[in-house]
């Protein structure tokens, strides 16, 4: 099992004609994923040719002029969305209209205002959004949609939840020895699709994830209702990390959301609220993957 994806997810890729949109096909291509069209209107009707691993033959990619053309053609169920940030919103609204029920929006620096908007809209339509500013998530053996190396872990019985891409890897990388079920980036800006409580919910209902690792950082309240959640809904071990505990006030750290003002917000305030749920926080990202890999070994 995994959440969210599987081995029989079809995958288009909005952008996937750009510099980033390609080079990250070519990536989730090699890596098994079933990349069965991109979408570019001033290119409808040509194809990209990605190099196979292994020394196999080529891929030639479709390449269509609306998503619905995408859907109609391949029967996709996934789209993940590399184009620049002013294009994002309307992006994403073509795709919620055409009824995929999976975006995926990698697109950093994406205006809070459009995110709000399209994320009400989706949401209206029971599409789920994933992002902006995210890595995307990974299923290994399975699907990888969107920037997550496939190399970093193979498959196993641990879902990782996090805010932050670059802790993602790391995460995964020195957990490989027991490997995931799904890792998912849900993305820092102050407005995401996903939240870390909608990734737990499906973790806790996922018969092969045996245990979860929840990333967060300092800024906003997410952890903290995360907390709340766990101690109510949640039966699997939960270990957690949360970054930026030197952070100064009043200045943003990294991701848009990722802001400390006064009391709220805090690295220490989260920690607190999930150990008082029974969560288990490392102290570093290593600290925290030992955690978790003394509840599974």
């Amino acid at each position: 099992m995994a959440i969210f994806l599987t081995e029989a997810s079809r995958v288009i890729v909005q952008g996937m004609t750009g510099a980033e949109g390609s080079k990250h096909t070519a990536r989730m291509l090699a890596s098994g994923t079933a990349v069965v069209g991109g979408v570019n209107p001033r290119k409808a009707g040509t194809s990209v040719e990605f190099p196979a691993a292994d020394g196999a033959a080529a891929v030639s990619v479709p390449v269509y002029g609306s998503v619905v053309e995408a859907i109609a053609a391949t029967s996709a169920d996934v789209s993940v969305v590399f184009v620049p940030p002013a294009f994002t919103k309307a992006a994403v609204i073509e795709a919620v209209d055409a009824g995929i029920p999976l975006i995926v929006i990698i697109t950093e620096g994406v205006p809070v205002a459009d995110t709000a908007e399209f994320f009400t809209y989706a949401q209206a339509k029971g599409v789920r959004i994933i992002g902006p500013n995210c890595p995307g998530l990974i299923s290994p053996g399975k699907s990888n949609v969107g920037i997550i190396p496939a190399d970093i872990a193979g498959a196993g019985k641990i879902g990782l939840v996090s805010k932050s891409g670059t802790l993602t890897y790391q995460m995964m990388y020195e957990l490989r020895d027991i490997g995931f079920s799904t890792a998912i980036g849900i993305g820092g800006d102050p407005i995401i699709g996903t939240t870390h409580i909608d990734a737990l919910a499906a973790f806790e209902a996922d018969p092969d994830t045996a245990a979860i690792v929840l990333i967060g950082e300092i800024g906003g309240d997410a952890e903290e209702r995360a907390a709340a959640y766990i101690a109510e809904s949640v039966t699997k071990p939960v270990v957690g990390y949360v970054a930026g505990f030197t952070a100064p006030e009043g200045k943003t750290m990294g991701h848009a959301g990722a802001i400390v003002s006064g009391s709220s917000g805090t690295a220490q305030a989260k920690k607190e609220a999930l150990e008082a749920a029974g969560v288990k926080v490392g102290k570093t990202p290593s600290e925290a993957a030992n955690l978790i890999r003394a509840l599974l070994t």
